[in-house]
This record gives C-alpha cells, structure tokens and sequence, in this order.
C-alpha cells in the first residue's frame, strides 16, 4: 500500500501544470468560501456589538425588539418586578439610542449613546485613559476608541461636544471587544444623563439587564419575566436573534448562499475538469499497472490518494490566503468587519471534500473501465 501511495503521488506531481492547476481551483474555491462566510460573520458579530461589550447574563425586553440596534422602551414598573423576583441577584436599568453631537468646529455627528447604572455602572468599558469615578462628573462622557473614533475629531480628555444643545466632557477614552457595525461612534455615560440630555418618548428604560443567583434560576426568571408580558433572553440568545433577523429578514442570508453557491460550482467545475483530463491522460499508465497485477481497489486507492491531497492542500492554502486577506484589509480598514470562526472553517471543509467525493468518483469511473489489453495493442 505504501508502494502505491507513492506512486500516486509522483503521477500527481510529475505534471506540474496540471497539479498547479487543480491546486489554484481548489485554493480559489475556498478563498470564496471564507471571504464571503467570513464577512457575513463579521457583521453578525459587530451587529451585536453592544451584548457582547456590555455582557450582562440576561437581557430583558420588549418582545418587539429584533437586534439591539431596535429598542423600544419599557415602564419603569418593568425593573421594580424583576429585582422582586425569584432568582434574581440584581437588576439593573440600561439606556441604548442615538443623538447628534455637535463637534468644536461646528460639524455634527450621529453618535451611539449606552446610559449605564448610575449605581453599578453595569456594563462599563476598560478605560485606557482617565478613571471611571469622573463620569459622575458633570457633563461627563466616556468615547470608545475603535475605528470610528476619528469621527469625533480624535479627542482626548477634556474635549468638549454639544449634545442636543447640552454641553459634553470627554472624562475618559475605552476600548472594548467589538466595534459597532453602523459606523456611528459610541459615548457611556450615566443612565440619569443620557435620559435627560436627549430627547425620549414616555419609557426610556431600553433593557434591564439582570445577574441570576445561580444558572439554575435563568429558566424561572426567564418564565417570571414573559408572564409578565415581556421577554427575557441571555446574552447568546440575544445574539442569535440578532444574527436571525439580519440572516432571515434582511437580503444578508440569502447574498451569502448565492456567493458561497458560486464559489462552490466554481472550484467543482475547475477542479473536476482538470482531473478528470488529468486522469485522461494517465490512462496508459493506469492500464500498465491493471495489466501487471493491480488490483481494482489499488486503483482506486491512488485515486482517493490524489484527490484527498491535493484537496487538503488547496484548502490549507485557501484558508492561509483568506486570513492573509483579512489581516491585511483590517491593518488598512480598521472598521474592516470580517472575521474567521469555526463554523466558517467547518463549512468550507465540507465544500471541498464534496467537491473531492465528485472528482473521485469521475476518475474512479473512468479508470475501472480501462482494458489493459488495450493499453498493449495501442
């Protein structure tokens, strides 16, 4: 089995044409695959941007809400009985919405507001300049330094703003994991501040966010809160009804299976037709070796061999090349949103070996029909 494993692999390689040929369908293929998963992905993740930096264990809501982009506004009564019931550790109130800050040399920019406990401050970026304590300050506002952060004049502590003809102190710069996806800069303040400098409708509460006891009492609270005519969902199941509504109500989903439908007929097509000629033009070798005494499932067995390898290998150089893209895109684009997971590396795994099973099976096709005793007459 050795013998004819090296074999196999010296027919592949000894037409250096043909197996770069095969290689670049494959590797092509695959690139495809990842870019466009990978951007979706990317977006999803940025979609919900504000769970993830915020990070509470259950988000309370208005069963209206789509993505956490989409609030609608709860009564106070709302965060009195969740803090009264069972299994719950603390609840606590959260602001998220939208205003027109108005920069120092007279231009405006849309900006993304999250008001956070007054008390807890639940939710609080890292800061990498000033102390947290200062946002107690009057007029005081953290900025976020991500990609969008040179919307707003790159400023440092101290810079000032208009926020709905209020006046606005940056008291401290943050990072944090995951930038937004609308490319609108974010501002933290206090909960109090954010209600009363921009203009809202009778709830302002946009989600309570709640610590459960223990992981055990998430069901109950979870039952507790939609008997009271709301919805209460953990962190990644907000994330998933995020990632739902961009992939089932939006033109998201259905562009990405179009692409990944496109790159896959693509390294099929390339890939299969050049071994399949591959194949056509080792056929006297492959007679040689039936007329000699190999066996049909020798035959085969080089077959899997090559298409297995030469897939691997196009895969391997498809994902280097795709995180090469990536990596380059986001040190020129620093909103650049693509991002590689699992689930994207999964998926194109199993594209490449459906398109190995079918160029196996064609040349697997062809060689068994071979008649040795044509190769010796030819």
């Amino acid at each position: 089995m050795k013998g004819i494993v090296k074999l196999a692999f010296k027919l592949l390689v000894n037409d250096t044409a043909k197996f770069t040929a095969l290689l670049l369908g494959i590797t092509f293929a695959v690139f495809l695959m990842m870019f466009v998963t990978s951007m979706f992905v990317g977006v999803l993740n940025h979609a919900s941007a504000t769970v993830i930096n915020i990070g509470s264990t259950i988000w309370v809501m208005d069963p209206a809400v789509q993505t956490v982009a989409n609030t609608v506004g709860i009564p106070d009564y709302v965060l009195d009985a969740v803090r009264s019931m069972h299994g719950v550790k603390y609840a606590v109130p959260l602001y998220s919405g939208g205003g027109l800050a108005k920069l120092p040399d007279g231009t405006y920019q849309t900006v993304n507001i999250i008001g956070l406990d007054d008390t807890s401050l639940l939710g609080r970026p890292e800061l990498i300049e000033g102390q947290i304590e200062n946002i107690y300050a009057e007029n005081g506002f953290v900025v976020v330094r991500d990609a969008e952060f040179s919307k707003l004049e790159n400023p440092h502590i101290g810079s000032e703003f208009e926020l709905n003809d209020n006046r606005g102190v940056i008291v401290g710069i943050a990072k944090v994991n995951t930038s937004g996806l609308y490319g609108t800069p974010t501002l933290y303040t206090t909960y109090t501040r954010a209600v009363q400098y921009l203009p809202n409708p009778r709830y302002t509460i946009s989600y309570v966010l709640v610590e459960p006891q223990t992981a055990g009492d998430i069901k109950a609270i979870k039952d507790q809160v939609q008997a009271l005519g709301y919805l209460a969902l953990t962190k990644e199941e907000f994330m998933q009804r995020t990632a739902d509504f961009f992939v089932y109500k939006t033109g998201g989903g259905t562009n990405m299976l179009i692409m990944m439908l496109i790159s896959f007929i693509v390294g099929l097509s390339i890939s299969g037709q050049t071994f399949y000629t591959f194949i056509l033009e080792n056929l006297e070798r492959f007679g040689a070796l039936k007329a000699i005494g190999a066996r049909s499932r020798d035959l085969v067995m080089m077959i899997l061999f090559q298409t297995t390898f030469t897939s691997l290998t196009g895969y391997g150089l498809g994902i280097g090349l795709s995180v090469l893209t990536i990596w380059l895109a986001r040190a020129r684009l620093p909103s650049y949103a693509a991002m590689l997971s699992f689930g994207n590396l999964a998926l194109g795994f199993v594209m490449v070996a459906v398109i190995a099973a079918i160029s196996s099976y064609v040349g697997v096709r062809r060689v068994l029909r071979i008649d040795p005793f044509e190769v010796f007459r030819g």
